[in-house]
């Protein structure tokens, strides 16, 4: 007589968490990175500009 294969132990599932996401801090709430320009020389700042300018402003 055959047995049945034994169980194997199940992962456990991911708990839900109902905190309120509005009570975290994002990356957005702090200063960090709001007006600073990047170190670079004004050539690399005329490449950038040009590579990101929109086709209609050539």
């Amino acid at each position: 007589m055959s047995t049945a294969p034994e169980p194997r132990p199940r992962e456990p599932k991911p708990a839900l968490v109902f905190d309120d996401p509005l009570d975290q801090q994002s990356s957005d709430d702090t200063d960090r990175g709001w007006g600073e320009r990047p170190s670079g020389d004004s050539a690399a700042d005329l490449k950038r500009f040009l590579d990101e300018k929109p086709p209609h402003h050539i």
